[in-house]
């Protein structure tokens, strides 16, 4: 192994340890297509580079956790639900990002975002199993929706879901599609497109299954509307 500007070689990858200086959020290692002991490797490097701020694992299968615990101990996190893994100290929480999921098969991708929001920088609150078919369970938690910075809403079957949150509150979303659905859902392809022609404004959207994607986006804007408003992050 040997350090270069900017990165560090270990020959089978180049971790970005100058991204958290650049962007504010250290690199994340994507695990699927990794074997443990590589995963293993890529984390001390981005641990050795920011000792102050944790490296994430998203993707991270069975034996893949396994390893980073037997590594690291106490010092990793993991979320089974998320198959994520963060090792290292979490940052205090700025702002809130709420998860907010259509159904419980919905589950893994809003946990991934959810996990992501905190290890990024965010406090985090879950809503789970409110979708369209029973609009009055959406209706029950409107203040619990409002009161967040932003919201990642997560829906696979028609992904209706992130279109009525939308016309709700005034919180900025994300929509996440998962593949979750029938045939004609087209592993994710239909809430994908019904998300993108949402006439609710307010509404941006993720690929397919990223919950990561959705819980950085989501975590940074919480994070800069409490930067920008502080008596309201001390009031919380």
């Amino acid at each position: 192994m040997h350090g270069n500007e900017g990165y560090t070689d270990l020959g089978y990858a180049r971790p970005d340890t100058d991204r958290a200086a650049r962007t504010g959020n250290p690199e994340v290692v994507y695990g699927a297509g990794k074997t443990p002991m590589q995963v293993v490797g890529i984390v001390a490097a981005l641990r050795a580079a920011h000792p102050a701020q944790a490296a994430l694992v998203t993707r991270a299968d069975d034996p893949t956790r396994g390893a980073l615990v037997a590594e690291y101990g106490a010092a990793a996190l993991v979320d089974d639900g998320a198959r994520a893994v963060a090792v290292g100290p979490l940052p205090d929480p700025a702002g809130t990002v709420c998860v907010v999921c259509a159904g419980t098969s919905d589950v893994p991708v809003a946990a991934e975002a959810a996990f992501t929001a905190r290890v990024v920088g965010a406090g985090v609150t879950r809503v789970t199993d409110v979708g369209v078919a029973g609009i009055h369970r959406l209706l029950s938690v409107r203040d619990q929706l409002d009161a967040a910075d932003c919201l990642v809403v997560v829906a696979g079957m028609d992904g209706a879901l992130p279109s009525a949150v939308g016309g709700l509150v005034g919180v900025p979303v994300v929509a996440v599609p998962t593949s979750v659905g029938y045939g004609a859902s087209l592993g994710g392809l239909a809430a994908l497109l019904t998300m993108l022609n949402s006439c609710a404004p307010g509404v941006v959207v993720c690929n397919i299954d990223n919950g990561f994607g959705a819980g950085v986006f989501a975590a940074r804007v919480a994070r800069r509307v409490r930067r920008a408003d502080p008596a309201a992050e001390a009031g919380r």
